[in-house]
């Protein structure tokens, strides 16, 4: 699972796949609309989002797509490399196709999102039926420090983009046979506690360079 084979050739691929994964994104709603929707939830908390980022060394990782977790890897690795008297801090920004990041196993599984995604979780092989990042067994993942739940006991900020909420909810609402309506309430209620929604995640990329982070292209 965690073979990155740097052949050229399987880089255009998976810019081409990425590309479709875009392009299924808009058409699955209006994006227009999405661009204007104020956030289903955390807009009063927008502006607050990062006041609990501590550290004097700080970077935010752009995790634009699932590619077996490894944004989660990295920010992990970042926090473990900064020697016997860390003082970092982290930011995970889950946006465009990594948004499915920030829900949790019953949506996961309602909305068959591992086949979606064609995402295989690493314990069975198998297409993911749950969120593959959360709460896995020990030993299953690259390192278990990139488990969301243990980044979020960290202190590593989350924020899940409302663009690509409102997009692929309205995207994959087929897939569990509901309306556009109630699969954007079902992913709302049914985010990681502890995962911020924010206006974008172009914006959330942003703020966090404002705050101090540098960037990290975590897709």
């Amino acid at each position: 699972m965690f073979d990155r084979n740097p052949d050229l050739s399987g880089r255009r691929t998976f810019l081409g796949q990425l590309a479709g994964t875009a392009g299924a994104m808009v058409a699955g709603a209006a994006l227009p609309g999405a661009l204007g929707a104020t956030p289903a939830v955390g807009s009063a908390d927008a502006d607050h989002w990062l006041d609990g980022l501590k550290g004097k060394y700080r970077q935010v990782f752009d995790t634009f797509g699932i590619d077996d977790g490894f944004g989660l890897a990295y920010a992990a690795t970042f926090l473990n490399t900064q020697g016997p008297k860390p003082d970092a801090g982290a930011v995970v920004v889950l946006r465009h196709a990594g948004f499915p990041l920030a829900l949790g196993d019953a949506i996961w599984a309602k909305y068959k999102l591992g086949e979606a995604m064609n995402v295989k979780d690493p314990a069975t092989g198998a297409i993911a039926v749950k969120n593959p990042f959360l709460r896995p067994k020990p030993g299953v993942l690259l390192t278990d420090d990139m488990a969301i739940d243990k980044l979020l006991t960290r202190g590593v900020v989350f924020g899940g983009c409302n663009v690509a909420l409102q997009v692929l909810s309205g995207r994959m609402a087929g897939n569990a046979k509901v309306t556009a309506e109630v699969a954007l309430k079902e992913w709302t209620a049914g985010l990681i506690p502890g995962i911020t929604i924010v206006p974008s995640g172009v914006w959330a990329v942003n703020r966090a360079q404002v705050a101090g982070c540098t960037y990290c292209s975590a897709g």
